[in-house]
């Protein structure tokens, strides 16, 4: 496990984080946990605004799991297609509808544990809806999250839930739920991956730029 070394310093990102953070929301649109379920299974390498698209059409189809287990593959994929990878995800999003009725009796779960079981979702999937939905005190760690926190030297783990596991050492579990948003919306809007926004940063002083040993100190 990576050793974060600057304790005092990164008490000052997270607390500027608290106190600063515009949004504590997914920019995901959604009712309830199975459109969310539906909407982060999409959003894998694709937008959120390519989702919030898409979500629209497919959910007044199939606004349930039963609905959705009932469809065929070729049916989902005519409302995902222009997403990444729709013949994966439809496949994906049929199976774990089945599975959510017979498994779970069409609810989608609020543990880790229970929403890994479901095709298509991994660690990040199940995470987003369990803090999201359940106020469970985890953190999702996609793309953003992982450069942020190293960008930031909050975490110099070498694969995503080694990140996770450096930012849950550090962040209170009644932040957890919320830092996910303060991370991803940062690194997309500000610490972007190819031109971040230094000067608008309002983390500029704290940030370690170019801290050793981070993957991605040289971006």
């Amino acid at each position: 496990m990576a050793v974060v070394r600057n304790n005092k310093r990164n008490k000052e990102i997270i607390n500027w984080f608290r106190q600063n953070a515009v949004s504590e929301q997914s920019e995901l649109h959604y009712t309830n946990p199975f459109e969310l379920l539906v909407a982060v299974i999409l959003s894998a390498q694709c937008t959120d605004k390519r989702v919030n698209m898409v979500t629209p059409a497919l959910l007044a189809a199939y606004p349930n799991a039963k609905a959705m287990s009932k469809a065929a593959v070729g049916e989902i994929f005519g409302y995902i297609k222009s997403v990444s990878y729709p013949n994966s995800k439809a496949e994906h999003l049929l199976q774990m509808s089945r599975m959510l009725v017979s498994d779970f009796g069409g609810t989608v779960p609020s543990s880790i544990e229970e929403l890994m079981r479901l095709p298509g979702v991994g660690r990040k999937t199940a995470n987003v809806v369990a803090s999201i939905c359940y106020n469970e005190p985890v953190i999702a760690v996609d793309t953003h999250v992982f450069r942020v926190a190293h960008r930031l030297g909050l975490s110099k783990g070498k694969t995503p839930f080694e990140v996770e596991q450096d930012l849950e050492k550090q962040i209170p579990p009644k932040d957890r739920a919320r830092a996910h948003h303060w991370l991803i919306l940062h690194g997309r809007y500000v610490c972007k991956a190819n031109k971040p926004d230094c000067a608008e940063c309002g983390l500029h002083k704290l940030c370690p730029k170019l801290l050793q040993g981070s993957k991605l100190s040289k971006k």
